[in-house]
């Protein structure tokens, strides 16, 4: 009799295996959401193989429409039992041959009922967003529990702390004991989330229980992207996909005193006014490009999907267009010199700009000096300038519409920086010049002394010295055979243009200077 039984289960777990193999794995029909799910197994020694081999058949065909990847769903399976063990993670399966695989090759564990420690690991390894085979931050996290309901163990409080966490927790039981245990464990509305069901029906719960799960992962929401002043792009999951449809698109601006939020189900805007415009997209398209925006407005878009195949929630968007971006928005400063500056601005807008008016002053209490520009000019060279001297400009453009726009910048004039008057070098002795010069202007900070030998220069040989700017003469010593001696004048901001002069030593050797 016992060996008349167990010909019977391999004849009906043969039979499993060649339906599945019969059935390939679809293309997902259900890119509806997005989402963690976690089944966890009773694999027990109070399971029996045929029990088991009948959970796994259910998960697959309830598992067999999703889509599923990093940006649809991601399915994990542990199971329960003297050490309860991952037997795949979030990250493992992304494609249903795969999973479908994984799910007709899983072996029970056996042993004893340690929900608790399997729990346990669900919550610190796979469902907390940020572990190494955890679940992703900000999207829906799901615990499914597959149980015979014999010995559930103190489940009650780690089941908690999870729903605390934000995970949602359903129950199917093959036994009917304990209810009053999985009742309290499983996440409201009970009806929903809790399933009591024979091991050799549980197909007709099949649909029930993956429209509790959809409704939890279902990815509904719009994204805006791109907003300019007069565009802006919304984005949305292509819950269409793969069946007949479009998608219906109503979008205007928001109503006085209207509120709306970043995204989520909503009811379509009224239309009652010729404000709201529509459009419509293919089935197969997730995004479209809202043109002809007012700047700076409040927007709300409705998308709704309509299909006879299936029914879908409107989702509706409420953002914003950036202000319009009126000239002047950039100035900028070049071309400093002492007595000049070129100041330039942008964007160039000659269809809303009728002239630039442009003001400077030197700081802090400087004459104010004005010059219009025509509308087609986005630069002008200001002239007359104060050397060293700090000015304040603004640029206001007038726009066509009456406004005007204003935007001020500090500048620079450079500094004045004579050159050298004059140099001469006098030879006393045979290695020794007295080096005499004129020089002079405000600021002055001083002098820049640089000699070397110009015969067989040897490389880092230079010489320097700096003196003060009251010194207009110093004596070189020790100097080598045709020494070139330089002066520079130095000036707060910059060096002035210097002189040289060569040193000719000779047994008559007479004054002389030479300028460069």
């Amino acid at each position: 009799m016992e060996s008349h039984r167990s010909l019977i289960w391999m004849l009906m777990c043969l039979l499993l295996r060649m339906t599945s193999a019969q059935n390939p794995a679809p293309q997902g029909v259900l890119n509806c959401c997005e989402g963690d799910v976690l089944f966890l197994l009773d694999s027990s020694g109070s399971v029996s193989s045929y029990e088991h081999s009948r959970m796994l058949a259910f998960l697959s065909d309830l598992l067999l429409p999703f889509s599923l990847g990093e940006d649809q769903v991601r399915v994990g399976l542990l199971q329960v039992g003297t050490k309860p063990r991952l037997e795949f993670g979030f990250d493992t399966h992304n494609t249903q041959n795969g999973l479908q695989d994984a799910l007709r090759n899983t072996k029970p564990l056996r042993g004893d009922t340690n929900t608790v420690e399997a729990l346990r690991m669900a919550k610190e390894r796979v469902l907390r967003p940020g572990a190494a085979d955890g679940a992703r931050a900000g999207l829906p996290r799901v615990l499914v529990w597959l149980t015979d309901g014999v010995k559930p163990g103190d489940v009650i409080g780690p089941m908690a702390a999870l729903r605390e966490e934000g995970v949602a927790v359903l129950v199917v039981s093959t036994g009917h004991g304990n209810y009053l245990v999985l009742r309290e464990v499983v996440t409201p509305p009970v009806e929903d989330h809790l399933y009591f069901v024979d091991i050799d029906d549980m197909s007709i719960i099949t649909e029930d229980l993956r429209n509790a799960i959809i409704e939890i992962i279902r990815a509904e929401r719009i994204n805006v992207r791109d907003v300019s002043t007069n565009t802006a792009t919304l984005q949305w999951r292509p819950v269409l996909s793969g069946l007949t449809g479009y998608y219906e698109i109503r979008f205007g601006p928001l109503p006085s005193g209207g509120t709306g939020g970043g995204g989520g189900t909503g009811t379509s805007p009224s239309t009652g006014g010729s404000q709201y415009q529509r459009i419509t997209q293919s089935a197969d398209t997730s995004t479209v490009r809202l043109t002809g925006l007012k700047p700076d407005t409040t927007y709300t878009a409705t998308l709704t999907p309509e299909s006879n195949e299936q029914a879908f929630n409107a989702l509706s968007v409420t953002f914003t267009t950036k202000p319009e971006e009126l000239s002047p928005a950039t100035v900028k400063v070049s071309d400093s010199s002492p007595t000049s500056v070129r100041v330039s601005w942008g964007p160039l807008q000659p269809d809303k700009i009728t002239s630039y008016f442009i003001e400077y002053s030197a700081l802090p209490r400087g004459k104010l000096n004005t010059v219009t520009v025509g509308r087609t000019q986005n630069s002008t060279l200001l002239r007359g300038l104060q050397p060293d001297s700090t000015y304040l400009v603004t640029v206001t453009a007038r726009h066509a519409s009456g406004k005007e726009k204003s935007m001020s910048v500090k500048v620079c004039t450079q500094e004045v920086t004579p050159a050298l008057a004059d140099l001469q070098l006098t030879t006393v002795g045979s290695d020794a010049v007295q080096v005499d010069w004129k020089g002079s202007g405000d600021g002055l900070r001083g002098y820049w002394l640089t000699w070397e030998g110009q015969e067989n220069p040897i490389p880092g040989q230079r010489s320097t010295l700096y003196l003060p700017p009251d010194s207009l003469s110093t004596r070189l010593s020790h100097l080598p055979p045709s020494a070139r001696v330089c002066v520079s004048p130095i000036y707060r901001t910059a060096r002035g243009e210097g002189l040289c002069c060569t040193a000719q030593f000779h047994s008559d050797a007479l004054a002389y200077g030479y300028q460069s």
